[in-house]
């Protein structure tokens, strides 16, 4: 009777320890969307800053455009706007893409470290059963 107590509180345990570790990835994956959701929020601003920021210059260059004396200046005009539009979007979209980046790696941390959890916790209960 007392192997029938001890396997039942072994068990019990096991159930308690496994109720627990699902509560941590519960918790895990919330706290990975909520970073998640958080980051592509603040991505979405920094991408409609950029297009902001874009149209204000095309507007500028429509302007100057209005306002050229003659087809070579003009040419002059748009190639001057055309490279620093491009400058522009290259150098904005590198920043984005590492803010994309960071993003990622801020969300997916909690899930790698309940996956880092499980795996001690694997290794932890495999040691037992080998002996």
């Amino acid at each position: 009777m007392d192997q029938v107590t001890k396997t039942a509180e072994a068990f019990t345990k096991a159930a308690r320890d496994a109720a627990e570790f699902g509560r941590g990835n519960i918790e895990a994956v919330a706290q990975a969307a909520q970073t998640y959701l958080q980051g592509t929020q603040e991505l979405s601003r920094q991408a409609l800053a950029l297009v902001q920021g874009l149209s204000a210059q095309a507007l500028e260059g429509a302007k100057a455009l209005a306002g050229a004396k003659s087809l070579k200046e003009a040419s002059e005009i748009q190639a001057l706007f055309a490279r620093a539009a491009f400058d522009r979007t290259t150098s904005e979209t590198t920043k984005l893409q590492q803010a994309v980046l960071q993003v990622a790696e801020r969300a997916f941390a909690p899930l790698t470290q309940r996956a880092t959890a499980a795996a001690a916790q694997a290794t932890a209960t495999a040691r037992p059963l080998a002996v």
